[in-house]
Protein backbone atom coordinates (compact mmCIF):
# COMPACT_ATOMS: atom_id res chain seq x y z
CA UNK A 1 0.00 0.00 0.00
CA UNK A 2 1.56 3.34 -1.03
CA UNK A 3 2.86 5.63 1.81
CA UNK A 4 2.29 9.09 -0.12
CA UNK A 5 0.17 10.47 -2.52
CA UNK A 6 1.56 12.27 -5.94
CA UNK A 7 1.10 15.40 -3.63
CA UNK A 8 2.96 14.40 -0.80
CA UNK A 9 6.08 13.15 -3.15
CA UNK A 10 5.97 16.57 -5.18
CA UNK A 11 6.13 18.42 -1.83
CA UNK A 12 9.02 16.29 0.27
CA UNK A 13 10.98 16.33 -3.25
CA UNK A 14 10.53 20.11 -3.66
CA UNK A 15 10.37 21.25 0.34
CA UNK A 16 12.45 18.43 2.65
CA UNK A 17 16.05 19.15 3.92
CA UNK A 18 15.82 15.77 5.80
CA UNK A 19 17.33 12.96 3.36
CA UNK A 20 15.73 10.17 5.28
CA UNK A 21 12.31 11.79 4.22
CA UNK A 22 13.63 12.04 1.19
CA UNK A 23 15.44 8.89 0.33
CA UNK A 24 11.90 7.03 2.00
CA UNK A 25 9.37 8.87 -0.18
CA UNK A 26 11.83 8.21 -3.40
CA UNK A 27 11.76 4.63 -2.02
CA UNK A 28 7.90 4.94 -1.99
CA UNK A 29 7.86 6.33 -5.45
CA UNK A 30 9.21 3.66 -7.06
CA UNK A 31 7.25 0.83 -5.32
CA UNK A 32 4.53 2.63 -6.49
CA UNK A 33 5.93 2.52 -10.27
CA UNK A 34 5.42 6.23 -10.63
CA UNK A 35 7.40 6.66 -14.22
CA UNK A 36 6.50 10.42 -14.25
CA UNK A 37 9.90 12.51 -14.56
CA UNK A 38 8.47 16.03 -13.94
CA UNK A 39 7.76 14.44 -10.39
CA UNK A 40 11.66 13.35 -9.84
CA UNK A 41 12.35 16.95 -11.36
CA UNK A 42 11.24 17.60 -8.22
CA UNK A 43 13.40 16.10 -6.37
CA UNK A 44 16.31 15.88 -8.21
CA UNK A 45 16.33 20.35 -8.18
CA UNK A 46 16.35 19.61 -4.33
CA UNK A 47 18.52 22.24 -3.29
CA UNK A 48 19.32 20.63 0.20
CA UNK A 49 20.93 17.56 -2.09
CA UNK A 50 24.24 17.17 -2.35
CA UNK A 51 25.56 16.51 -5.94
CA UNK A 52 26.22 13.16 -4.89
CA UNK A 53 23.11 12.50 -3.36
CA UNK A 54 21.41 13.72 -7.07
CA UNK A 55 23.25 11.25 -8.97
CA UNK A 56 22.60 8.30 -6.74
CA UNK A 57 18.99 9.12 -7.05
CA UNK A 58 19.24 9.88 -10.77
CA UNK A 59 21.34 6.76 -11.52
CA UNK A 60 18.98 4.56 -9.26
CA UNK A 61 15.93 5.81 -11.26
CA UNK A 62 17.25 5.68 -14.63
CA UNK A 63 17.70 1.88 -13.99
CA UNK A 64 14.84 1.42 -12.75
CA UNK A 65 13.19 3.10 -15.65
CA UNK A 66 15.21 2.81 -18.89
CA UNK A 67 12.77 5.44 -20.71
CA UNK A 68 13.12 8.03 -18.32
CA UNK A 69 17.05 7.92 -18.51
CA UNK A 70 17.54 10.40 -21.07
CA UNK A 71 15.25 13.39 -19.92
CA UNK A 72 16.86 12.64 -16.49
CA UNK A 73 20.32 12.70 -17.87
CA UNK A 74 19.64 15.83 -20.24
CA UNK A 75 18.06 18.02 -16.97
CA UNK A 76 20.84 16.42 -14.39
CA UNK A 77 23.26 17.67 -17.33
CA UNK A 78 21.61 21.30 -17.37
CA UNK A 79 21.28 21.63 -14.18
CA UNK A 80 25.37 21.05 -12.92
CA UNK A 81 26.15 23.38 -16.26
CA UNK A 82 24.32 26.18 -14.47
CA UNK A 83 25.95 25.59 -11.22
CA UNK A 84 29.07 23.79 -12.10
CA UNK A 85 30.93 27.64 -11.90
CA UNK A 86 30.14 27.84 -8.49
CA UNK A 87 30.74 23.91 -7.36
CA UNK A 88 32.89 22.76 -9.90
CA UNK A 89 30.52 20.77 -11.62
CA UNK A 90 31.70 20.85 -14.75
CA UNK A 91 32.52 17.18 -14.31
CA UNK A 92 28.92 16.25 -13.48
CA UNK A 93 27.76 18.31 -16.75
CA UNK A 94 29.90 16.01 -19.06
CA UNK A 95 29.49 12.96 -17.18
CA UNK A 96 25.18 13.67 -17.66
CA UNK A 97 25.64 14.81 -21.20
CA UNK A 98 27.18 11.74 -22.28
CA UNK A 99 25.08 9.39 -20.16
CA UNK A 100 21.99 11.06 -22.06
CA UNK A 101 24.05 10.57 -25.40
CA UNK A 102 24.53 6.85 -25.06
CA UNK A 103 20.47 6.02 -23.87
CA UNK A 104 20.39 7.98 -27.52
CA UNK A 105 23.21 8.26 -29.39
CA UNK A 106 20.81 9.76 -32.49
CA UNK A 107 19.86 12.84 -30.36
CA UNK A 108 21.97 15.87 -31.05
CA UNK A 109 20.88 18.11 -27.89
CA UNK A 110 23.54 16.34 -25.75
CA UNK A 111 26.19 16.82 -27.80
CA UNK A 112 25.06 20.68 -28.46
CA UNK A 113 24.21 21.40 -24.50
CA UNK A 114 27.39 20.17 -23.75
CA UNK A 115 29.39 22.47 -26.26
CA UNK A 116 27.47 25.22 -25.50
CA UNK A 117 28.93 25.22 -22.02
CA UNK A 118 32.42 25.22 -22.83
CA UNK A 119 34.28 27.90 -20.92
CA UNK A 120 37.09 29.25 -23.32
CA UNK A 121 39.28 30.31 -20.30
CA UNK A 122 38.92 27.58 -17.97
CA UNK A 123 39.29 25.36 -20.98
CA UNK A 124 36.50 23.02 -19.53
CA UNK A 125 35.30 20.76 -20.46
CA UNK A 126 38.62 19.77 -22.19
CA UNK A 127 38.69 20.74 -25.57
CA UNK A 128 40.50 17.57 -27.06
CA UNK A 129 37.49 15.64 -24.75
CA UNK A 130 34.77 17.70 -25.69
CA UNK A 131 36.06 17.61 -29.95
CA UNK A 132 36.08 13.65 -29.14
CA UNK A 133 32.22 13.91 -27.58
CA UNK A 134 31.28 15.90 -31.15
CA UNK A 135 32.96 13.98 -33.39
CA UNK A 136 31.01 10.62 -31.15
CA UNK A 137 27.55 12.60 -32.37
CA UNK A 138 28.49 13.06 -36.03
CA UNK A 139 29.02 9.50 -36.15
CA UNK A 140 26.07 8.36 -34.39
CA UNK A 141 23.54 11.61 -35.14
CA UNK A 142 21.25 11.73 -38.90
CA UNK A 143 20.83 15.75 -38.92
CA UNK A 144 24.56 16.49 -38.57
CA UNK A 145 25.11 20.13 -40.09
CA UNK A 146 25.13 21.98 -36.41
CA UNK A 147 27.77 19.28 -35.10
CA UNK A 148 30.19 19.45 -37.92
CA UNK A 149 29.64 23.45 -37.29
CA UNK A 150 30.88 23.39 -33.76
CA UNK A 151 33.39 20.87 -34.60
CA UNK A 152 34.59 23.33 -37.24
CA UNK A 153 34.70 25.95 -34.77
CA UNK A 154 36.42 24.32 -31.90
CA UNK A 155 38.81 22.85 -34.47
CA UNK A 156 39.71 26.53 -35.12
CA UNK A 157 39.90 27.78 -31.61
CA UNK A 158 42.32 24.18 -31.37
CA UNK A 159 44.51 25.56 -33.99
CA UNK A 160 44.01 22.38 -36.10
CA UNK A 161 43.70 24.11 -39.44
CA UNK A 162 43.80 20.46 -41.34
CA UNK A 163 41.35 19.09 -39.19
CA UNK A 164 38.93 22.46 -39.62
CA UNK A 165 39.41 22.25 -43.12
CA UNK A 166 37.92 18.70 -43.31
CA UNK A 167 34.90 19.07 -41.44
CA UNK A 168 34.23 22.35 -43.79
CA UNK A 169 34.67 20.40 -46.45
CA UNK A 170 32.31 17.87 -45.29
CA UNK A 171 29.78 20.70 -44.50
CA UNK A 172 30.05 21.59 -48.08
CA UNK A 173 29.22 18.30 -49.39
CA UNK A 174 26.27 17.67 -47.22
Amino acid sequence: MPKYSIEQLRTIFTASNDFNEIFDAFEDALAQKIDDVELYRHLLGNSHLAAEEVCLFAEKLSDDFPALAYDTYMWLGSLFAATYAQKDNYELATRYYKKAAQARPFETAPYLNLSDNYDANLNLPPLDELISFLSTGAEHCSETRLLTERLIFFYTLKGDDEWAEFYKKKLREG
